[in-house]
Order: structure tokens, then sequence, then C-alpha cells
């Protein structure tokens, strides 16, 4: 690649802002699109900032140089240049799409208004326009319902009851995090919740939001239970942001789909992050949407013309802050045991430390951890080295002992 060739990223989040960082650094200029008015930030510290414990400044990320501020509306892939809402035009010899994903907005009677716009009193918790608005709305006493028990339910429920909110989290499944957490490590998590004054209702459907002079006043569950809300705040998930690529006519299933050297339908268009598909997986987390930028950063300078991204196994890490200190859990792989796994458990109820390692075929293959994560890091690094293990079994047990190291 020349050093005149024009790369294009559209998206300032955390992968975009990383691959341009990296290009910037190997010699290869590069032009950011980013549409939010805020400096680039770090989106997996925005329920720090709604907690109040940090300033939406302290999670700002590094961003280059050229930053370019606009919403891009389409891709001409004929003359190579993308269009932007304010009519500007710009040319690319290498296009990467950047766009990260959207929040869920789940299918209730009387939460969108015939234009669109969510009530008065709810909000998603994707963006820090979304995390302005809740801090601005939160204050002790608040009546807030959290819809979703999943990583981004749990942290925003603990924000808010940091800010004094009384808060109730509605879960549609039997446990909190349960894509991620054993059911002994998902109990942890809810006792801590309830420690904060957290309310919890697990398996239980929320069918309706009530507004009253366009402002929330209640949630109604599915067995007709309401919850009186001044605040809704709606953590369902998120899916791939692929609209630009659909409209293209990129290859979009789940996400948009590349090869390992992150290429897209069109071999001069890219793609990494959140909106990404490889090899049939859609992680949605921050370190493979990392790991990619590493790689695409060193293909399109051509730094390390063999630079292949071969996916990621990643580990989920989340620190929930209460009054005395903090609570903190990891999960990797798979935390449920098959038929015929080998499985190590240590726990320790009155302190509510749990950890617990599941192997296969003499092969670690998940694991979770609870309130001391001191062994987190040789456990990772054996997970992913996927060696087997020594065959007496002692290592696996010292792994999981303090005396592991990190």
């Amino acid at each position: 690649m020349t050093s005149n060739t024009r790369v294009v990223v559209i998206g300032a989040g955390l992968a975009g802002v990383r691959l341009a960082r990296r290009l910037g650094e190997l010699g290869t200029p590069v032009t950011l699109i980013g549409e939010e008015e805020h400096r680039p930030y770090n989106r997996v510290l925005l329920a720090e900032v709604l907690a109040g414990r940090y300033s939406p400044d302290v999670i700002a990320l590094p961003a280059p140089a050229e930053l370019t501020r606009g919403r891009v509306t389409g891709i001409d892939r004929e003359v190579r240049a993308v269009h932007l809402a304010d009519g500007s035009k710009i040319a690319y010899d290498t296009l990467v799409l950047a766009t990260g994903s959207n929040p869920v907005l789940p299918p209730l009677r009387g939460l969108f208004s015939p234009d669109h716009v969510l009530p008065e009193g709810v909000h998603a918790f994707r963006t820090m326009d979304d995390c302005l608005g809740l801090s601005k709305a939160v204050r002790p006493g608040v009546r807030a319902v959290v819809i979703g028990g999943g990583l981004l339910g749990v942290s925003a429920a603990r924000a808010l009851a940091q800010r004094g909110a009384q808060v109730v989290l509605a879960q549609q499944g039997e446990r909190l995090m349960e894509r991620q957490l054993d059911p002994s490590a998902s109990k942890l998590v809810k006792r801590h919740l309830k420690d904060l004054g957290v309310e919890i209702h697990t398996e239980c459907r929320v069918r309706d939001v009530r507004c009253v002079g366009g402002a929330v006043r209640s949630v109604e569950m599915s067995d007709g239970y309401a919850l009186d809300a001044d605040l809704v705040v709606l953590a369902c998930g998120v899916h791939p942001r692929v609209g630009l690529a659909q409209i293209a006519g990129l290859d979009v299933r789940k996400g948009i789909v590349v090869d390992d050297e992150l290429r897209t339908s069109d071999p001069h268009i890219r793609a990494i992050g959140d909106c990404v598909q490889h090899d049939g997986t859609v992680y949605g987390l921050a370190t493979p949407a990392l790991e990619q930028a590493e790689v695409l950063a060193e293909l399109l300078s051509q730094s390390r013309t063999n630079a292949r991204y071969t996916g990621t196994r990643a580990l989920t890490r989340l620190t929930l802050v209460g009054h005395d200190s903090p609570f903190d859990l990891a999960a990797f792989g798979e935390t449920e045991a098959r038929p015929g796994d080998d499985v190590v458990q240590l726990a320790d109820a009155t302190r509510g430390t749990y950890r617990k390692v599941v192997v296969r075929d003499d092969r670690l293959v998940g694991g979770v951890l609870v309130g001391e994560l001191g062994t987190v890091g040789a456990l990772a690094r054996a997970w992913e080295g996927a060696e087997p293990l020594p065959a007496d079994g002692a290592p696996l047990l010292h792994l999981l002992t303090n005396d592991g190291g990190s």
C-alpha cells in the first residue's frame, strides 16, 4: 500500500479509534468519521460515568488528529466515496466500517410515539448522550426500572442504585447474566445487587410502558403486575449496526461478513468491531474489536502482510462497586459443564467468593471467578493456550488458589 493511499474509517468508537491511531503510528494517513458530538470515549466505562465515579473526560479516548464529525448516509462503491448528511463527499481507496452496534429496543406497547421518539423518562443505555440524559434525570429516591438482566442491565442497575435511585431490575430469563455466568455465580451477583437495595424480578416479561402526558409512569408485566416508574432503562442487548453495509449491497447476515483479513464482500471495504461477523461469530465485546483493529492496522500499513484475524477467546470482566468494597467477577469460555466434563470448584459463602473451572479432554474450556480475581490471569492463559493440562490435576487446583498468581 502506497503512502498516499486514502484510508477512511467510519465510526469513532473503540475499534475505529484504535485502528486510526495505530495506522498513524505506522505512517499511514487516515480519515476517521464519527457522528457523535462528544470526544471519542470508551463505551465500556459508561456505567462508571452514570454511577458518578468518573467524569466523561476520564473515559475519553486519545483521538487521532484528523477526526471528521458527521453522519455517513451512503457508500458509493463505484466511485469509492462516502456521502455525509451535510452533502459533502469523502473519497477512499480503502474504507473501513467500524459502525458498532445499536441497542435492542423491545416491542413493548407504549414505547414509541408515532414519530418514533421514546417517551420522557425512557432511556436506552448505549451512548454518551444516553448516559448524560440518565445522569441528569436520576436523583435520590427516583423510581427506576431496568429492563434486562445481562451485563449491561446489571451495570446500569448498580450505577443507578449508587446514585440513590429506588431500582427494580426486571429480567425475562431465570437468572442474571445467564450468558456469562453459571447459577452459583449468578446468585452472588444477585445478592450483591440486593445489598445495594436493588429489587430483582426474574422470569418476568415486561409487556407495556404506561405514559401520562408523554412521560413514563409505570411498567406493566405480562402477569398484570405494575411497577411505578419515573425512569425506565432499556438494557436488552445490542445488535450489529449494519444499515450502511446493507444499503451498499455488502454480504450481511447477523453482522457484516468478513474474512481473516477483515475484508467484506467488496475487496476495497474492510470491517471491524461490533458490526462484524467473523467465522459465524458476532462478538460485541471490546477485546475482539481491539484485536481486529491491530490486525487490520498491520495489513493496511503493510507492516506485517501475513497478519490474520483468526478469532478471539474473550473474557468478560465486571467490577460492581458497593458501599464497602468492590465486587469483581470474571468469566470465560463455557461456564456450564457437559456430561463427562471435570469440574473443580472452591467456594467461600462467608466471604462471598466463588471459583470454578471446567475441564474437557484434559483442556480448560471455561471458568468463572467471583470475589477474588488473583488467579484470573493464570487461568485465562491456560484457557487461551488450549494446551493439554498435566495429567495429575494438581497444577489445576493450584491455579484456583491465590498462589497461582496473575
